[in-house]
This record gives C-alpha cells, sequence and structure tokens, in this order.
C-alpha cells in the first residue's frame, strides 16, 4: 500500500471473486485540478444521477437482521451489482 507504482497481486484470487481494481493518482495532482474534476462531476454526472440516468445495479436488499444471508450471497460470487443491508426508520420495526 502506498509503496510505488509496482504491486505483486495474485489475479487468480481476483478473477475467482470477481472483484474489480481500480486506481488513482490524484493525490499527486492540485487542489485546483481536484476542485476542476469536482466541479464537472457536479456539472455534468449529479444531474444525470438526480434524473435517474445513472443508477447503482442493486442484486438484492436484506433488512440488517439478515446480514448473515446477505454476506452468505456476498461470498458465494452469485450477484451481479451490490447487496443493500437496510435499518427501519425511528418508530418502525422491520418485517
Amino acid at each position: 500500500y502506498q509503496k510505488g507504482p509496482k504491486a505483486e497481486v495474485n489475479f487468480l484470487a481476483v478473477m475467482l471473486k470477481r472483484l474489480t481494481i481500480t486506481g488513482s493518482t490524484l493525490r499527486i495532482r492540485s487542489v485546483e485540478f481536484k476542485g476542476e474534476i469536482a466541479a464537472a462531476l457536479k456539472e455534468h454526472i449529479w444531474p444525470e444521477i438526480e434524473k435517474g440516468a445513472i443508477r447503482p445495479v442493486v442484486h438484492a436488499t436484506f433488512p440488517l437482521e439478515k446480514a448473515d444471508d446477505a454476506h452468505r450471497l456476498m461470498e458465494s460470487s452469485a450477484h451481479i451489482g451490490k447487496i443493500v443491508l437496510t435499518t427501519a426508520k425511528a418508530g418502525e420495526t422491520q418485517s
């Protein structure tokens, strides 16, 4: 972690778990550059999210009490998309 541009990775484990590897080099960028990116996201991307044109892919939703089931699903790699845990609002109970 943060030891430079080279790393050893067991890609078999990555592929078996269907992981995604992402990276960013923004750490070395100026505050101004990062601000420009944030402004562009606010101008171009957030409106699309607000319109519903960009949405997360949700595979399944579980009440918090079923977190063990959600975790088993995650470990099985049988999902495509997010696994969401929900909580009850104040004064409500989850079924």
